[in-house]
């Protein structure tokens, strides 16, 4: 039986978790409250933020994004509020802020995570006020602005050790939207990863139009830390370097070709010390990450001292040092 597929502006699924995503969106997106969008790296949190300000009543209304993390502290202030002319040396002319810009729309605060307290103290205010001063100003100005706010950072975690102020971050999420990784969603691999091969053979006149079962299998057995955007890489790539109609294995990066290696499920770990498992457990989830260390800590639900020390403790340091550089070349290699 054929599951069904939802769509939910450029969002799509067969997961039921993400049907309560788009359920969530559709609530939230008319009423005029703040949104906090939660997930990874590459679960489409800004796709969510586009499907709430389209289907809100500030649709045909600015939507205004940035991405805090990608700018410096203390150019950020000057993006979000704006300045005059003589407030910081370089500021030659009046600018409007972004704030400003996005007033009657819809404001993207994409990363707000990596916002400075300092920051998060005039953000606080402006949302509170409904109003703010651009640097070397001295009159406020009134903006009328929807809040979205997206963040891969984990929020208890930040509250606690003071990198999210607690009052702002009651102000932001009047609604909560958390983005599943996309190993959650192992039902949608199939389903995006034919909607990014149509889309890329369209565009670069290649002739692949589906898979072959090992490749698909393959794919579905990745973990994929980099989640939808790194799939959507994949794929480009593996369209742009085949002439085949069908994609095989072979096609594919080593880093997803070789993601099969799960542990059997008849594997007997009963009387098996435990450093053994646990060095097993590294070991394998390095080999399925390409040597990521990072993605390897977040799939073992470890902080990345503790993998550290685990992987010095076990000896494999060398080894990951040894197999990183092939990782990273593997998304530009031929295979």
């Amino acid at each position: 039986m054929t599951e069904s597929v939802q769509t939910l502006e450029q969002l799509m699924s067969r997961e039921p978790s993400m049907f309560a995503v788009f359920d969530l969106i559709r609530m939230a997106a008319p009423a005029e409250v703040n949104v906090l969008i939660l997930g990874e790296h590459g679960t489409g949190k800004e796709l969510v933020a586009d499907a709430v300000h389209a289907l809100s009543a500030r649709r045909d209304r600015p939507f205004v994004k940035i991405n805090c993390a990608a700018i410096p502290a203390e150019l950020l202030e000057s993006e979000l509020f704006g300045h005059r002319r003589g407030a910081f040396t370089g500021a030659e002319q009046d600018k409007k802020g972004l704030f400003e810009l996005a007033s009657g729309g819809s404001l993207l605060l994409d990363e707000i995570g990596d916002m400075s307290p300092h920051l998060q103290v005039k953000l606080l205010r402006a949302l509170q006020e409904r109003e703010f001063t651009p640097l070397g100003g001295s009159e406020p100005i009134r903006a009328d602005v929807r809040l979205i706010c997206s963040t891969n950072v984990d929020v208890t975690q930040a509250l606690e050790n003071g990198r999210l102020r607690r009052d702002l971050f009651f102000r932001i999420n009047t609604i909560t939207i958390r983005m599943p990784a996309l190993r959650e969603r192992r039902r949608d691999v199939r389903l995006l990863a034919q909607m990014f091969l149509t889309r890329y053979a369209d565009r670069y006149e290649r002739p692949a139009r589906g898979f072959r079962s090992r490749a698909i299998g393959a794919l579905e057995s990745y973990a994929w830390p980099g989640n939808v955007r790194e799939l959507e890489h994949v794929l480009e790539r593996t369209v742009l370097m085949t002439q085949d109609e069908k994609i095989d294995l072979a096609a594919l990066p080593d880093f997803v070709k070789h993601a099969g290696r799960r542990p059997r499920a008849d594997m007997q770990l009963a009387g098996c010390r435990l450093e053994d498992v646990e060095r097993w457990a590294i070991q394998q989830t390095l080999d399925l990450t390409g040597g990521n260390k990072r993605a390897a800590a977040k799939l073992l639900g470890i902080h990345r001292p503790t993998f550290y020390n685990k992987l010095r403790k076990y000896e494999l340091v060398d080894a990951i040092r040894v197999r990183t550089p092939a990782a990273a070349r593997a998304p530009s290699t031929s295979d």
